[in-house]
């Protein structure tokens, strides 16, 4: 067949088919450093499998999530810092499968474009793979979309898929056994992690800081460094009291704060009764509440205010659990405990 003349190809159409797949070279082997047993990690294919037998579970129940990042990417746009929002991607969604007491076992993306720019898109996607290797997941595949008339020049979007397992036994929250007067636990967080960037980002306009600007707050950074510090991810340092079953209950603190989440992993006839003077809450949120002038009501209702997951811990069990996640390098203290309606 005779080509036509002026025929347009689907590159002038703006989307790039041999950038996608130099995309795809260049992050093998960033899948290939992640694979654990269960999982090859290899991508090219139509779908991904995970061998749960290999993974020692016999009978697992499936566990799903499913996150993204939010207006944190603006900052990672803006200032071309693309390296750690990948983490971000990771933990917001494996986080989540600990509230249902669950191991990650295995991760996907979608990344959306206008125009791929392979740089900034490996960057990112570096960035979830370092996350997966800090959860003990596999990366098992993606998409990538390029959708010219989507997004403006330099935007992209991106949403994570987790699957996990838990066995049947030890699935969270344990309603029926919670009690007035169980413990609840902090662990500590990096900082905002990926909730209320759109107030974030308000409030730095208020500021007049560009992101280059020295950080108020930490000391030898830019503010656009330690506001893009990744989201902390907890799998492989509170998994294993999951696993003991010294936990009753999990939340992992995220868009609602500390006022909307806890509820979500605790008994009916049962409320939160928080210290509020047990932790000192981290720089970044005392300088975002004094710039911004955030009344304290919204500050706990939109950030986690230091505090990543809150865990429900029977009392004779609290020593083990604190003893053990300072050992294994977190920020853990009590916060509060749990009370009649």
């Amino acid at each position: 067949m005779s080509e036509r003349p002026n025929g347009l190809t689907y590159a002038q159409a703006g989307v790039d088919i041999d950038a996608g797949n130099a995309l795809v070279e260049r992050i093998k082997p960033l899948a290939k450093s992640t694979r654990r047993a269960g999982a090859e990690a290899s991508l090219g294919g139509f779908g991904a499998l995970f061998d749960l037998k290999a993974a020692g579970y016999d009978d697992p129940l499936l566990v799903t999530t499913t996150d993204g990042v939010g207006t944190k990417l603006k900052v990672a746009i803006e200032t071309g810092l693309h390296g750690t929002v990948g983490i971000d991607l990771v933990g917001m969604c494996v986080n989540d499968l600990l509230a249902q007491g669950a191991e990650p076992l295995m991760f996907l993306d979608y990344y959306a474009t206008g125009k791929l720019d392979v740089e900034a898109a490996t960057a990112v996607v570096e960035g979830i793979a370092e996350g997966c290797r800090q959860a003990g997941c596999a990366l098992v595949g993606g998409e990538t979309a390029e959708m010219p008339g989507m997004y403006s020049e330099g935007d992209y979007d991106m949403a994570g898929f987790c699957v996990g397992a838990v066995d049947r036994d030890k699935v969270l929250p344990r309603l029926d056994d919670q009690r007035p007067g169980d413990i609840l636990v902090g662990v500590g967080s990096s900082g905002p992690h990926s909730n209320g960037y759109s107030l974030i980002r308000r409030i730095v306009e208020r500021s007049g800081l560009a992101w280059d600007a020295p950080c108020p707050f930490a000391h030898g950074k830019t503010l656009a460094q330690a506001l893009l510090t990744p989201t902390r991810i907890y799998i492989k340092t509170v998994l294993p009291h999951l696993k003991a079953g010294r936990v009753k209950g999990l939340a992992h603190i995220t868009g609602g704060g500390l006022i909307e989440n806890p509820p979500r992993a605790i008994a009916d006839g049962l409320v939160p009764r928080f210290d509020w003077n047990a932790w000192a809450m981290p720089p970044v949120f005392e300088w975002l509440a004094a710039t911004g002038g955030v009344a304290e009501a919204e500050m706990r209702r939109t950030f986690n205010c230091g505090v990543g997951l809150a865990l429900i811990v029977a009392p004779d069990d609290v020593a083990a659990v604190l003893e053990g996640l300072v050992r294994d390098g977190e920020d853990a203290f009590v916060m509060g405990e749990l009370a009649k309606a």
